[in-house]
């Protein structure tokens, strides 16, 4: 027997196989903390901006990640946690596309072909700012519809249609 593994404790404070439940009178399931951080690490890992792959590969392969998991943890009550890790992918993948745009000129460039203004463009693009810093500066030129455009499945979308 794993003393570690093995205890007497309230259903909240207790997880099994990734899920929790809440302390509440109708105990409803949810992600267990460590299943959280589990899966932000392996996001963390698929994004990670030093690794050069195209951007339909990267987008494919979280596609793969994130549909299997969500398929998984579906019965957990994780709405509000899946709206925050929708949002944080794409800050994400906005950072791995402006460290793949690694010139000014073809920072100008793509930006002009997402129709940004002139003026934001050179400001955008001549910014000292690091990548995770301008993810944020980017939200309007890669909304949300750029993103499915692309192929990115949303992790809210597909949760609310197997509800």
């Amino acid at each position: 027997m794993n003393r570690e593994k093995s205890a007497v404790a309230r259903p909240w404070e207790r997880k099994f196989l990734g899920f929790s439940f809440t302390n509440h009178r109708q105990a409803a399931i949810r992600l267990a903390p460590k299943t959280i951080s589990r899966f932000k690490d392996r996001i963390r890992e698929l994004t990670d901006r030093t690794k050069s792959m195209p951007m339909e590969e990267r987008i494919n392969r979280l596609n793969r990640y994130t549909m299997g998991w969500l398929g998984y943890f579906r019965l957990a009550a994780a709405k509000s946690h899946l709206q925050q890790f929708d949002g944080w992918i794409r800050r994400r993948l906005r950072m791995c596309l402006w460290k793949q745009w690694k010139r000014v000129r073809t920072r100008i460039r793509e930006l002009r072909a997402l129709r940004v203004p002139e003026w934001a463009c050179f400001v955008m693009a001549n910014s000292r700012r690091g990548p995770w810093e301008m993810s944020r500066n980017t939200n309007n030129a890669l909304p949300t519809s750029y993103w499915e455009a692309k192929g990115l499945k949303s992790l809210l979308s597909r949760y609310l249609e197997l509800c």
